[in-house]
């Protein structure tokens, strides 16, 4: 063997240089395609992308109603409660989040079917269940 530590040397591989190219006899030749994949770029840190998305994701503080917007909401109840099944309504309330602190205020029309006092809650025609204690805001459509 002609061993030189110069990289530079021209001479450096002369004693193999012109070897030929070893074949296993036991493993196959490998695609270009697979060799390719050997290098391909991967994702160290799975799930970090769905993480800092989620981090970013804004949530909604819930406001708390003063004396006021509470008489006023509790009247509206007791109106629909009143009112034959069947009134139109438009309910904003309020959705906690369930993966992190706050939420999102959300608004529902459509035909109440019923007041459920012990569940309380407000059931839809639609089938679409708030809770009392989430609603921000109840317009009653006459």
């Amino acid at each position: 063997m002609n061993w030189n530590s110069d990289p530079n040397d021209p001479r450096r591989y002369d004693d193999i240089i012109h070897l030929p190219h070893h074949v296993s006899e036991t493993h196959p030749r490998m695609t270009r395609h697979d060799r390719a994949a050997q290098f391909a770029p991967f994702a160290a840190l799975t799930g970090l992308d769905a993480a800092m998305g989620e981090t970013a994701r804004r949530t909604e503080q819930r406001i708390d109603l003063d004396e006021n917007a509470l008489e006023e909401l509790d009247r509206k109840l007791r109106d629909l409660e009143q009112r034959p099944g069947g009134t139109a309504v438009v309910v904003t309330y309020f959705r906690p989040d369930g993966k992190k602190t706050g939420g999102a205020y959300l608004t529902a029309e459509g035909i109440l079917r019923r007041v459920d006092g012990p569940a309380r809650l407000l059931i839809l025609a639609d089938d679409t269940r708030i809770p009392l204690a989430d609603v921000a805001d109840l317009e009653i459509l006459e």
